[in-house]
């Protein structure tokens, strides 16, 4: 990371979570400070896909009518009743597939090359301790050393 990006312009981590959903408040989040003109400029090329359209898949709801949707307000936990109202309820199973999925994206699979380059390009090739996407995120937004 050449400048780190202001706290202000970030949303949550990717392992925060909504009504037990990890990445769902990060997604969010995203929306609402790109919306407002405030989202990390490297953000942007990601919005509603990466991370965005596996959670909106996972979901079974559209990406721009979810944006559409939080852009009305409401909190976190109301919109995602909205997307189990409109795509498909989650029980607790569900849940923790999603939240694996998560926690170990980039570790032995198929972003693990991405995962690769990503750190390689910021510099931190050398660091065995950033073995998923959620951890590169964590340092890269500066909420991890």
């Amino acid at each position: 990371m050449i400048h780190p990006p202001d706290p202000a312009s970030l949303p949550c981590g990717p392992l925060e979570e909504t009504a037990g959903l990890m990445y769902f408040p990060r997604m969010l989040g995203k929306i609402r400070l790109h919306a407002a003109g405030c989202l990390w400029e490297d953000l942007h090329a990601n919005l509603g896909i990466g991370s965005d359209g596996a959670c909106v898949e996972f979901l079974h709801v559209d990406y721009e009518a979810l944006r559409t949707r939080v852009l009305e307000g409401g909190s976190d936990e109301e919109i995602l009743q909205w997307c189990e109202e409109r795509g498909r309820p989650l029980n607790e199973t569900d849940k923790r597939v999603w939240n694996y999925y998560t926690a170990k994206l980039g570790w032995n699979d198929h972003i693990t090359e991405i995962l690769a380059k990503r750190k390689a390009d910021a510099g931190l090739a050398d660091r065995d301790d950033i073995q998923t996407i959620a951890h590169y995120i964590d340092v890269d937004e500066g909420r991890r050393p």
